[in-house]
C-alpha cells in the first residue's frame, strides 16, 4: 500500500534548513512519499541529498524528489511583473516537490500535462 503524507509549507515555513531536512526524512524513512506544498532552496535540496547518503543502509536505499513550478503560458506583461513580485515577498511557496524512499518510487517522471510516479510492486514482506 502506498502513503502519501501532504506537507503544508505552513509546517515547515519556520524551521531552519537542518529542521526541515531532518522533517522530511523522517517521513520517508517510514516508507511514505511527501507531497509538499512549495519547494525547498537549492541548498536545502543538496543538504537533503547528503544527509539522505549519510543515512544509506540495507534497510534505507535513499530517496527520490522532483520538484514542479507552476508555469506562467501566454501571460500578459503586467501579470508576469505581478507574480515575479509575490514569488519574491512570498518565498517558496508556489510549486509542488514530490519526496519519496528509493525502495518505493522508481522514477518521477515530469511532463508538462502530468507526473507519472512510477513505482516498484511492493508485497508485504519488502519490494517485489
Amino acid at each position: 500500500m502506498l502513503t502519501f503524507q501532504f506537507v503544508p509549507y505552513s509546517e515547515i515555513l519556520n524551521l531552519n534548513s537542518e529542521q526541515r531536512t531532518l522533517k522530511l526524512l523522517d517521513i520517508v524513512r517510514k516508507n511514505k512519499i511527501i507531497l509538499m506544498q512549495g519547494r525547498l532552496k537549492p541548498s536545502e535540496e543538496a543538504g537533503l541529498i547528503q544527509k539522505t547518503m549519510e543515512l544509506i543502509s540495507k534497510d534505507f536505499k535513499g530517496i527520490e524528489l522532483c520538484t514542479i513550478y507552476p508555469e506562467a503560458k501566454n501571460e500578459k506583461f503586467f501579470s508576469q511583473v505581478r507574480n515575479i513580485v509575490v514569488r519574491f515577498l512570498v518565498g517558496g511557496i508556489d510549486g509542488l516537490t514530490i519526496i519519496g524512499p528509493a525502495t518505493v518510487i522508481k522514477e518521477i517522471k515530469r511532463n508538462p500535462d502530468k507526473i507519472e510516479l512510477l513505482t516498484y510492486n511492493i508485497k508485504k514482506n519488502g519490494r517485489g
